[in-house]
């Protein structure tokens, strides 16, 4: 089999280097911030906190920001069962087609303002012009309505059961409940301010964009009263007065900060340093998400060369994930697996159809003739690769390598990861500042269903890349009305089937990427970053 570049040396370069520097600077470091006191949380982020708004983009480290900030209706178990959160309860209607929300009394946004179900009905439909999900609910809606303060009524065209998942959905593009004046923002702007009615309040004047962001205990949050924290589920009782994201320049400076007392949690140590930070008995390193890390390589099918299929399918034939997962996820292939198709392995909708396009042997002569036959006249091909995020690079560097001995002019374009989200929203050509290609990691659990996979939608207006499938939109609107798993599964390998064929992006492989915290912390809950539930043992 062919190796990159990328696998054979930078990876034991990098580590080496990377545990000399981390060597030097655990003795005699210069202080990199105050060390953590009892009632403050120092938290380093896996990327800079580049968006704010929650609707505006699916970036992971704005879905972390926003259940600080925000609340929703449902929340999320670790089983991915939708709980009451803010609602008390609802009753369900009309063989399924009236669903009537209840609030939870005592409900108050950030500036002391009562939440309203006006205020939900205005989240929800502002919300569910951007999400995937929300989009479905909203096409089986035919009227939703705020009778009085604290119920919500949703009159269906047909029944939608999984309404309390779509609500309480914690994937990106969680459905954040805002006030009706904010949520009147068009969807496709960021809002103004950040005002939720989360456990904690976003401290604006305190940002220091690409450094810190600071949020504080909001003293008006009322948890749930009955049940015990299960993610985004049950009462969120927050332990700390303030919780403080600090971006730090690079992972030696983020691993020395954890290990002085600096930091109390970093979210996502790269596998270069994960065995050193197991070794320090101050800390404690664990798979946070069982579901891990899925890798994608994203192709924008407006523009040429990407808008062919042609060009799409003919990489299939050369892409071998080992190589793609063994970059970010280390040598160890305990912390990486290849063979993954459109949905996360492990989970009931993976399954093994269509996958012989990815494991048959490798031949890039073959996808270079593809290429060229298919079109491909050498244009320059705009790759975006994020430098600040070790999994990302990797990732990037990997597939700038694989495209090149795929025989394609390809312009690298290394920046950060906030740089990288804002630039792929963009629909101009790429010698206007659009772009053609991009590697990243998208969370395992937004995988395990076709209405939570923001790269599987296919309606040419959902995530970036805005891939367009008419066949796998409507097996997609089939799976939702699908009576039981069974049924569900079979239509989830119908989509990866045609998912094969019209390629809205090809898999990449999955890793376990562990997170990092110090062991006087207690109460992280497995799934993705949160901070209720964490105390100082």
């Amino acid at each position: 089999m062919t190796k990159g570049f990328f696998r054979e040396s930078t990876p034991m370069k990098r580590r080496s280097f990377l545990a000399s520097v981390l060597a030097a600077t655990t003795i005699g470091a210069p202080s990199l911030a105050a060390p953590s006191t009892s009632r403050v949380l120092k938290f380093i982020p896996q990327a800079d906190l580049a968006v704010l708004d929650p609707i505006w983009t699916t970036a992971y480290v704005t879905r972390n920001h926003a259940y600080l900030v925000f609340d929703t209706l449902y929340g999320w178990d670790a089983r991915f069962e939708a709980k009451p959160q803010m609602v008390e309860g609802h009753t369900v209607e009309n063989d399924g087609k009236e669903w009537r929300l209840t609030l939870r009394r005592g409900l108050r946004f950030h500036d002391g303002e009562p939440v309203l179900a006006s205020d939900c009905v205005a989240s929800i439909l502002r919300w569910g012009k951007r999400d995937n999900y929300g989009r479905m609910l909203m096409a089986a809606t035919e009227d939703l309505s705020a009778p009085d303060d604290r119920t919500l009524i949703f009159r269906l065209r047909e029944p939608f059961p999984q309404l309390p998942d779509a609500l309480g959905k914690a994937t990106n593009n969680m459905a954040a409940i805002m006030p009706a004046r904010l949520a009147a923002t068009d969807p496709f702007r960021q809002v103004p301010e950040l005002i939720g009615s989360g456990p904690f309040r976003f401290q604006a004047d305190e940002r220091v964009a690409g450094a810190q962001y600071v949020y504080e205990r909001f003293a008006d949050y009322v948890p749930r009263p009955e049940g015990s924290p299960n993610w985004t589920a049950g009462p969120k009782i927050v332990n700390f007065d303030r919780v403080e994201w600090h971006v730090l320049p690079d992972a030696a400076t983020a691993a020395s900060a954890l290990r002085l007392g600096e930091m109390d949690w970093w979210e996502l140590p790269p596998p270069d340093l994960v065995t050193m930070l197991r070794a320090d008995r101050a800390l404690k390193v664990e798979v946070q998400d069982p579901t891990g890390f899925v890798g994608i390589f994203r192709m924008n099918h407006l523009n040429p060369p990407f808008d062919n299929p042609a060009i799409r399918r003919a990489l299939l034939g050369g892409i071998d994930q080992s190589e793609f997962v063994e970059a970010a996820g280390g040598t160890d292939p305990s912390g990486w697996k290849d063979g993954v198709g459109f949905f996360c392995p492990g989970t009931p909708m993976a399954s093994d159809v269509g996958m012989e396009v990815l494991s048959a042997p490798r031949d890039l002569l073959k996808v270079k003739e593809a290429v060229k036959a298919a079109g491909y006249g050498g244009e320059k091909i705009v790759l975006l690769g994020a430098t600040d995020v070790p999994i990302l690079k990797a990732i990037a560097d990997v597939t700038a390598d694989f495209m090149q001995r795929a025989g394609f002019n390809i312009d690298y374009v290394a920046t950060d990861w906030g740089t990288v989200v804002q630039r792929r929203t963009r629909k101009d050509p790429a010698d206007k500042g659009g772009w053609h290609l991009y590697s990243n990691f998208t969370g395992g659990m937004d995988q395990t269903t076709p209405t939570t996979h923001t790269n599987l939608w296919a309606g040419g207006n959902a995530a970036p890349g805005w891939p367009r499938s008419p066949r796998i939109e409507e097996l997609s609107a089939d799976w939702v009305r699908a009576p039981d798993q069974g049924a569900q599964t079979r239509i989830a390998q119908d989509i990866q089937r045609q998912a094969f064929i019209d390629v809205p992006y090809i898999p990449l492989g999955q890793i376990a990427q562990p997170t990092a915290y110090r062991r006087d912390l207690a109460g992280v809950m497995p799934g993705s970053a949160v901070f209720w539930n964490v105390k100082r043992a």
